[in-house]
């Protein structure tokens, strides 16, 4: 009787033990980011916070590109639960709902000031939209960084652009390209290098800091600094995921994206520099890889014209296409990123 006493207590013993690990909730999260990207350590910091004793989450991270999955495809990856949270490219995913595309139209925000103040006008307007929409919610809202143009031949200003062949991806950048007389070719990340090194794309825009790691300086010569959008970026968690969640989990999970947002934020501040003057071989250069390109100037006249080809021609088409999926488009974005940006769509 004392030896089943004793094997009784070891079982509730051993049972004690193994319940908390049975009640941890699998947390299935697929990232974009890759050992080389400059936002990886971040988001790997937040998963392991996230993955910590005491959370009741057991996390698991995936890669698109491991996977063999296509960025543009995130809204609906995160909408069927294949995953509970996915980063998403906005500007990729918006294909699927042009709405989205409005945080972060070309020549709007071309400062990662601006880029702040319409992200935080139109936050709550988005989650809205992806809840109503895709059935998942705002977990982090920021920026890859300042979106500018790599040429594999000599340009001195946005004139030296007509007629050549420049990647896009989004369609309001096409709209850009199209008015500065040039021809988009729609590309994905992996897509350019091979793009720019055979001639198929004269032209690349992206973060310099993605154009570094991605090795864009080996086939491109000439770097124009002038920043067209910041490529905006979002972590979007499973609205049915969401609700088997406890408060205590939906308050770690909270509180760790919107620490990871205003890392990422903060880091697409301060890592431009330094991807610049790697990939022009200019000191300091710490974290990037080095090269040799050449820095054009960025003429005033060229930003001025940015700015001109927005309001008379992105900012329509945009909210035409827009207003199809979403009749009352044009007059949210004018009380949203219009109002903090002093523009209005007509």
């Amino acid at each position: 009787m004392h030896r089943l006493r004793l094997a009784a207590a070891i079982c509730a013993a051993t049972l004690a033990t193994a319940l908390p690990a049975q009640a941890q909730t699998p947390l299935r999260w697929l990232s974009q980011s890759q050992a080389v990207s400059t936002q990886f350590p971040i988001e790997s910091a937040t998963l392991e916070r996230l993955g910590a004793p005491g959370t009741g989450l057991a996390v698991t991270r995936s890669e698109f590109q491991a996977l063999s999955l296509n960025l543009a495809d995130a809204l609906r990856l995160v909408r069927s639960g294949s995953f509970d949270v996915v980063s998403v490219q906005v500007g990729l995913a918006a294909r699927d709902d042009a709405f989205l595309e409005g945080i972060d139209l070309i020549g709007v925000s071309t400062t990662i000031e601006e880029l702040r103040a319409a992200a935080d006008a139109y936050r709550a307007v988005f989650d809205k939209r992806i809840q109503e929409r895709f059935g998942a919610r705002v977990l982090a809202i920021w920026p890859f960084g300042a979106q500018v143009f790599f040429c594999n031949q000599a340009i001195r200003t946005l004139d030296d652009l007509k007629g050549q062949r420049v990647r896009s991806f989004t369609a309001s950048m096409s709209k850009l390209i199209e008015q500065l007389g040039a021809t988009p070719v729609s590309l994905a990340f992996p897509e350019v290098y091979p793009a720019l090194q055979r001639g198929t794309a004269n032209c690349g825009v992206t973060s310099v800091t993605s154009a570094n790691t991605g090795r864009w300086p080996e086939v491109t010569t000439h770097l124009l600094p002038l920043s067209i959008s910041g490529s905006m970026q979002a972590h979007l968690v499973n609205n049915a995921f969401w609700a088997r969640l406890s408060p205590a989990q939906q308050a770690t999970l909270t509180a760790e994206s919107r620490r990871m947002e205003t890392e990422l934020w903060d880091l697409a501040r301060t890592v431009n520099e330094d991807a610049t003057n790697c990939s022009i071989g200019r000191e300091p250069c710490a974290k990037h890889a080095r090269f040799n390109m050449t820095l054009v100037e960025v003429a005033p006249a060229d930003a001025a014209r940015v700015r001109r080809i927005s309001e008379e021609a992105v900012l329509g088409e945009w909210a035409g296409r827009c207003e199809r999926v979403y009749p009352n488009c044009k007059q949210t974005w004018n009380e949203t990123i219009g109002q903090v940006r002093g523009m209005t769509i007509r």
